[in-house]
C-alpha cells in the first residue's frame, strides 16, 4: 500500500512540476512581450516629440510670416 501512495505522490509531484515549468515558460514569453511592448512604446513616444518639434517649428514660421506681412502692409498704408 505504501508504495502505491509514494506512487501517486511521485505522479502528482511530476505534474505540479510539469506545471511550474510551463508558468515559468510562459512567464518569461511575456516577459519578452513585454520588453517588446515597452521598445514599441518608447519609438512611438519619440515620434510625438518629433511632431511637436516640427509644429513649434512650423509655428514660429508662420509667426514670422505674419509679422513679416503685417509689417508690409504698415509700410504701403494698407491697414484698415
Amino acid at each position: 500500500m505504501s508504495e502505491n501512495v509514494e506512487n501517486l505522490l511521485l505522479e502528482h509531484l511530476r505534474h505540479i512540476r510539469s506545471r511550474v515549468d510551463q508558468i515559468a515558460e510562459d512567464v518569461t514569453d511575456l516577459k519578452h512581450r513585454m520588453t517588446s511592448l515597452e521598445h514599441g512604446m518608447g519609438l512611438i513616444k519619440r515620434e510625438i516629440h518629433f511632431g511637436d518639434e516640427v509644429d513649434a517649428r512650423q509655428q514660429v514660421s508662420l509667426d514670422r510670416i505674419v509679422e513679416r506681412i503685417e509689417r508690409i502692409e504698415r509700410r504701403l498704408d494698407l491697414t484698415s
